[in-house]
């Protein structure tokens, strides 16, 4: 027997879809859509006070959380992380930035792989100590680099930060996303064990690993010509010229 379906708590996705378009604060963006959302399924508003109330309480120490290592991060970059991580890796001759790069990414994936997804991450791995290590392998081999060929080293740590651990946390068996497919399989009448989901994942990670690997290996001899490039147009002198002007009007100010 069919049955009539409330579909107006349905509003909060256009609520989440017009906030986000017209760049409103997320903060209030979700707080609306909460509300909008249980007003729409029939919640009385006591029962809308205390289910926010209850998350407030349950998440109030988040933001320390967050900020901590954030705040650790920053005095370590600015006591010269940055810099002492491009020294060390310029130490090493046979360092490249494909090559560390590939490291990197098979260490996030096997440790990803074993639920450690906190071991890595934009701001605390990939932006004080990745990238920097990338560009001084790259500043070894070829010399000053140009600015093009900085942002593409940094998209690249950035990416493969992001490989590795999309395919890697595939392989946890306690990962949240195979906890809601063998949730959901199993209310469509399909038994499946987590262990036998997380097991199907390791050829994707293999495969995504390879293909990644492959792009990284290749790197070495794309920014060499683009940094060949760079020289023969002069974009290098002109960014020399320009970081000089902009020193000298630092020091005059």
């Amino acid at each position: 027997m069919l049955t009539d379906v409330n579909l107006w708590p349905l509003i909060g996705v256009a609520i989440i879809i017009v906030g986000f378009v017209l760049r409103f604060n997320p903060m209030l963006v979700v707080v609306v859509t909460a509300i909008g959302t249980a007003f729409a399924a029939g919640f009385p508003v006591e029962k809308v006070l205390a289910a926010i109330g209850t998350g407030f309480v349950k998440t109030r120490n988040l933001p320390l959380i967050i900020l901590l290592p954030l705040a650790v991060i920053g005095l370590l970059e600015r006591h010269g992380l940055r810099q002492h991580a491009q020294r060390w890796i310029s130490s090493i001759q046979s360092a490249t930035a494909g090559r560390l790069l590939i490291v990197y990414l098979a260490a996030r994936q096997l440790t990803a792989a074993i639920g450690l997804t906190s071991l890595g991450g934009h701001p605390q791995m990939v932006r004080p100590l990745l990238a920097p290590m990338a560009e001084g392998a790259t500043e070894n081999r070829f010399g000053r680099l140009p600015a093009k060929v900085r942002e593409k080293l940094r998209a690249f740590s950035a990416a493969t930060d992001n490989v590795g651990l999309f395919f890697g946390e595939d392989i946890f068996v306690a990962f949240g996303a195979i906890v809601l497919m063998t949730t959901f399989l199993k209310e469509a009448g399909i038994e499946v064990e987590p262990i036998h989901v997380a097991l199907w994942g390791i050829p994707t990670a293999i495969c995504a690993f390879l293909i990644h690997a492959v792009r990284l290996y290749r790197l070495d001899a794309a920014l060499a010509a683009d940094i060949e490039k760079a020289r023969q147009s002069g974009e290098l002198g002109r960014e020399s010229a320009g970081a000089a002007q902009n020193n000298t009007a630092q020091q005059g100010a």
